[in-house]
């Protein structure tokens, strides 16, 4: 049960800074005052049908959601990735933002206006060519959802992930502990979905993940440079050529996986410039 915190603009959920801390972007709160409902305990009292019970106070919200973006495992790199950045210059002028890019931040929106916690909902997956703003979009959709509807995320880059289990191999761990981990929370945001040398373990990892949570009916967001498609059996990227292009997501992921994905995902085309290289 929350308790109403005071109206005052220190408790607003926008209280906070987001700051780089080694390779991870974390939320810092504000300072403010103590909170008079509580006296800064965090519980406070409530009246609900005549009973008074104790619960946690509402000036708790921010801490917790800044605890969800702090776990979430964001780089650093895209610590000021929103909506309006991904709208805007550094110097705040409207980008020319190529049509489909206008659709697809309206849409991601949209998808998290939607977002309903504890039910099943549809995730999306970004694509298009590389420089197209696809991990901005996804990270800014990340952080709305954390800090609008306090909903734990994880943020994991393909290729980061494979480095991660391998390291654990090393070690003597299994990877039992991550992939639970991937698994179940409510939502999994995959960037880089496809990357890499398609060996049967790379395959594997990536079946494992997303039949867990086909199953599990979690929510999956990811981005890919490779356009939905089922398998097509052209040639395997060549990095001396532009043969990646001609390749579907379904060649880099699998029929199995492919097939699910288009159950409990929608397709978002981004296209327009590269806009690394125009920076």
């Amino acid at each position: 049960m929350n308790a109403i915190a005071p109206d005052h603009p220190a408790y607003a959920l926008d209280a906070y800074r987001i700051v780089a801390r080694g390779e991870f972007a974390c939320a810092e709160e504000l300072s403010r005052p103590a909170c008079p409902a509580c006296n800064g305990t965090g519980h406070a009292r409530a009246e609900v049908d005549g009973v008074i019970t104790m619960g946690r106070c509402r000036c708790q919200m921010l801490p917790d959601r800044i605890q969800l973006f702090n776990r979430a495992a964001i780089p650093a790199r895209y610590l000021s990735a929103t909506f309006l950045s991904f709208a805007q210059t550094t110097d705040g002028r409207l980008k020319e933002l190529d049509p489909s890019a206008i659709r697809a931040m309206g849409r991601a929106s949209q998808w998290v206006e939607a977002f309903s916690p504890g039910d099943s909902n549809k995730g999306f997956v970004l694509y298009g060519d590389v420089g197209r703003g696809k991990t901005h979009l996804l990270i800014a959709t990340i952080r709305e959802l954390i800090f609008r509807h306090g909903v734990p995320v994880r943020f994991i880059e393909f290729s980061r992930l494979l480095g991660s289990l391998k390291a654990g191999y090393s070690e003597g761990r299994s990877d039992t502990e991550l992939l639970t981990e991937l698994a179940e929370v409510p939502v999994l945001a995959i960037d880089e979905l496809g990357k890499g040398r398609l060996s049967d373990w790379e395959l594997t990892i990536i079946d494992e993940v997303v039949s867990r949570r086909y199953n599990a009916m979690g929510c999956t967001l990811a981005t890919t440079n490779y356009r939905p498609g089922e398998p097509s059996g052209a040639a395997p990227p060549n990095l001396a050529t532009t043969a990646q292009l001609t390749q579907t997501l379904g060649d880099r992921v699998g029929d199995r996986v492919f097939s699910r994905l288009t159950q409990v995902v929608d397709f978002i085309e981004l296209a327009g410039r590269d806009h690394r290289t125009e920076a």
